[in-house]
């Protein structure tokens, strides 16, 4: 097949595009580096996963002072929302404007909430997210209801909920992609950071690809790696370069969709420097690579010594609090639960006793604090010797503690006296963007509103590189609405003879 589309990546803008486009009738060809994931006695086996890391890659990147290190990030049909969360939340409306934080202030969006809510409303449709709205003070506007309710609470999350109501807070439903009985029927475990060979999570693969795959002119080729891009003086984009078998192949289109992640995406771009283009394609603006973010985030445990927690999968509900103000400190961050912690999750990640983590795992309540990750030009990716380093120069720290600190105190109140926090460190992958920017400026920005290149008017980006600011919240579904956003521009300005 001979495409008029190549998308490079089949994550959650990759696979959102392909089922935009799906209808068109258009020719489509995915390329995804890796394999789809098989059912294995590992897929619910904390030790193999968190201990052994038995799916993560073997792959080496520099840090910030050319030390090695293996960078945590998936390559499988579906990207990395195989693992995700399945946190599927809008952006707060403020997100899009001028947010003024203790380490700094946000740049602000080129487009408004509003622009964007018909395109989360119907990544919402796609995802088939669970949720309710009217118990979160921070909810933007919403044109639609969520298609499913929302996960229910377990018996001692019930408890939890209403205890943190007892001490000023606002807990609320955490919108999620997640078919709770799919998911269990496959294992008594929760699904954050497990990989799903199941489909009972609403995943890019599970929905978007899926949906686009039942249309014959959708074809998906896996193990097939792009290496660079290839440009004409012009500024035309006119293939692409893939490893494949142990060969080399090039494939062309007339249209290319770069899909790969923030640090893949911005790595091509570099990788593909010409003649006409010096410093990379798609970077006359220097901005390619720049503004890396990677949210602040903290795991948070609450425990009581004679208290069990029994839930077996925890992950429902959010506090928003202190979103957009903690109590005159400025907006702090989004809380959420993690997936429920069991023992030999936490003996790998605190290096404790077994005998220790499973006595602190059976009593835990488990939090994940998240603060927002300031744009800073320097913060960036590049390449050095054929490798990618990821130089990351975290920002608003200060924030982000005061908002594991007011947390620490609530929890305190609800009538948990142990409270242990660890943060998240470098090497964690924790919702990385930034590094293809959106604005209006060719001059200060790599994609414009539609995530069309400046610079190459056949390439598109929809991953989640081209956020200009990466919030306090899970990007899944902003990448999702965007990728919509850009499939719609794109059959109807390329595709509408």
């Amino acid at each position: 097949m001979q495409p008029d589309v190549i998308i490079i990546g089949s994550g959650m803008g990759g696979a959102t595009l392909a089922a935009v486009l799906a209808p068109t009738g258009r020719r489509i060809l995915i390329l995804e580096r890796g394999d789809h994931l098989r059912p294995s006695p590992q897929d619910r086996d904390a030790q193999a996963i968190f201990g052994d890391g038995v799916f993560r890659p073997d792959e080496v990147w520099l840090d910030g002072k050319d030390q090695p290190f293996n960078p945590g990030n998936y390559y499988n049909v579906g990207g990395n929302s195989k693992f995700y969360g399945a946190v599927l939340i809008r952006y707060r409306a403020e997100d899009f404007g001028v947010v003024h934080h203790a380490g700094g202030a946000t740049p602000g969006w080129p487009i408004s909430y509003d622009e964007l809510e018909p395109e989360y409303q119907a990544a919402e449709q796609v995802y088939a997210v669970r949720g309710a709205l009217g118990d979160d003070p921070t909810e933007p506007h919403h044109s639609g209801t969520y298609p499913h309710t929302p996960v229910p609470d377990e018996d001692d999350i019930a408890d939890l909920r209403a205890r943190l109501k007892q001490v000023g807070l606002t807990p609320s439903h955490l919108p999620l992609g997640v078919d709770i009985d799919r998911w269990l029927a496959a294992g008594q475990t929760t699904w954050d950071a497990y990989p799903d060979t199941c489909g009972g999570k609403m995943d890019a693969e599970t929905c978007g690809l899926s949906t686009a795959l039942a249309h014959d002119n959708v074809q998906i080729r896996t193990g097939c790696r792009a290496t660079a891009l290839i440009a004409d003086p012009n500024g035309q984009v006119t293939g692409v370069t893939c490893d494949v078998d142990g060969g080399t192949e090039t494939l062309t289109a007339p249209i290319i969709v770069l899909a790969a992640g923030a640090v893949q995406t911005a790595a091509l771009l570099l990788v593909s420097a010409n003649d006409t283009c010096p410093t990379g394609l798609a970077n006359r603006s220097d901005q390619v690579g720049r503004n890396f973010m990677n949210h602040n985030c903290s795991a948070v445990l609450a425990l009581h010594p004679f208290r069990r927690n029994r839930a077996v999968y925890q992950k429902t509900l959010m506090v928003n609090d202190y979103y957009l103000d903690g109590d005159g400190d400025g907006p702090l961050g989004n809380i959420q639960l993690l997936g429920k912690i069991t023992g030999p999750i936490l003996a790998a990640n605190a290096r404790l006793p077994r005998w220790l983590a499973h006595q602190i795992a059976a009593r835990s309540f488990d939090f994940y604090a998240m603060s927002e990750d300031l744009p800073n030009p320097d913060s960036r990716v590049t390449l050095k010797n054929g490798k990618i380093k990821f130089d990351w120069q975290r920002s608003n720290w200060v924030g982000h503690e005061l908002l594991v600190k007011k947390l620490t105190a609530k929890l305190k109140q609800a009538g948990f006296p142990i409270v242990m926090s660890r943060p998240f460190d470098r090497r964690t992958p924790s919702h990385q963007c930034g590094t293809a920017r959106m604005g209006t400026d060719p001059a200060a920005s790599v994609v414009d509103t539609f995530c069309r290149s400046h610079d190459h008017k056949n390439l598109f980006i929809v991953d989640a590189s081209v956020l200009p600011t990466s919030a306090a919240v899970n990007p899944a579904l902003t990448i999702a609405a965007l990728a919509h956003r850009a499939g719609r521009h794109i059959a109807q300005t390329e595709f509408a003879a």
